[in-house]
């Protein structure tokens, strides 16, 4: 199995910028896709962007594309997401996942969760 640790949240004015990280340590990370979601108060988690294993296709939620990046290192084990642009619709918790699945999109997909990380985008 593999163990996931979000990092880089925080409280941000809208139109900042934020680089969230997702550390994993267990098995060989490059088995595994990665996904961000995201849960605001009172609201559903929801996908927000996702990376394939070798990094070569990645995939974003219509409300950051453009404005969030995904990227990873599998030489550091981790994902970044880089989030510019930001505004108060993105204030949420972070969570980052990973599946030896394909359909990334799909929270139900990811076996393995990291705890979270606040992200909070002032007006």
């Amino acid at each position: 199995q593999v163990q996931l640790v979000e990092s880089g949240g925080g409280l941000m004015q809208a139109g900042g910028s934020l680089r969230l990280s997702c550390a994993a340590s267990g098995r060989t990370f490059t088995l595994y896709g990665v996904g961000w979601f995201r849960q605001a108060p009172g609201k559903e988690r929801e996908f927000v962007s996702a990376i394939r294993r070798s990094g070569g296709s990645t995939y974003y939620a219509d409300s950051v594309k453009g404005r969030f990046t995904i990227s990873r290192d599998n030489g550091k084990d981790t994902v970044y997401l880089q989030m510019n642009s930001l505004k108060p619709e993105d204030t949420a918790v972070y969570f980052c996942a990973a599946t030896m699945g394909r359909g990334l999109v799909y929270a139900e997909n990811y076996g393995y969760w990291g705890q979270g990380t606040q992200v909070t985008v002032s007006s």
